[in-house]
């Protein structure tokens, strides 16, 4: 029995297979008819100006550095000959295929990023990306404090959270003394709005 090769919704289609993991992106598939536009296109990834630039710093420095010296690692392994047993060739050819999924990864993510200027946004009465918020947890009352950005910024160390989070998702649309509910691996927490920023 054969299977169609496309079907109507949200496909997910995997980019690269490697031992070291799947990269992958979600694409929505429409009807014949459309415009290209509207065929396939990437889920956006909200990102600010700084994690852009950040992403493309990285993606530079895969292409002009670490591109050209893998392939001087390959050459220089290839000279020492037989390559059945030449464990320097292999490693290299490893790496050589981690900087290619690392650069596929970095192309796809920048291309599907939707910058989001935060230089101008008023003061905001509701939580939006780019907002700090602080918390407190209703049972214990400890209070943190978090930047909701996309993704690709997520720094925990430094209180930033993804927007797609679980707590990022249960905070985006609350206002000052809502209480929300975020799913844990230690069971539900709940948590106040005590501060927008």
């Amino acid at each position: 029995m054969l299977l169609p090769f496309f079907c109507w919704g949200e496909v997910k289609i995997a980019r690269t297979k490697s031992r070291f993991g799947t990269i992958d992106d979600r694409f929505r598939i429409s009807r014949p008819g459309k415009s290209e536009e509207e065929t396939m296109s990437i889920q956006k990834r909200p990102i600010t100006f700084q994690g852009h630039k950040k992403l493309t710093e990285d993606l530079d420095r895969m292409i002009r550095v670490e591109r050209p010296s893998v392939i001087k690692e390959i050459e220089i392994a290839l000279g020492h000959g037989d390559l059945s047993e030449n464990a320097e060739y292999t490693y290299a050819k490893e790496k050589q295929a981690l900087i290619e999924t690392r650069i596929r990864d970095l192309q796809a993510r920048i291309s599907a990023c939707e910058i989001i200027d935060l230089s101008n946004r008023p003061a905001p009465d509701r939580i939006v990306f780019g907002c700090s918020v602080k918390i407190e947890d209703v049972d214990t009352g400890d209070r943190k404090v978090y930047r909701l950005l996309g993704q690709d910024e997520t720094d925990i160390d430094r209180g930033i959270i993804s927007v797609i989070s679980p707590l990022g998702k249960a905070l985006i649309g609350k206002e000052v003394d809502d209480v929300v509910e975020v799913k844990t691996p230690n069971g539900v927490r709940e948590y106040e709005v005590v501060e927008i920023s």
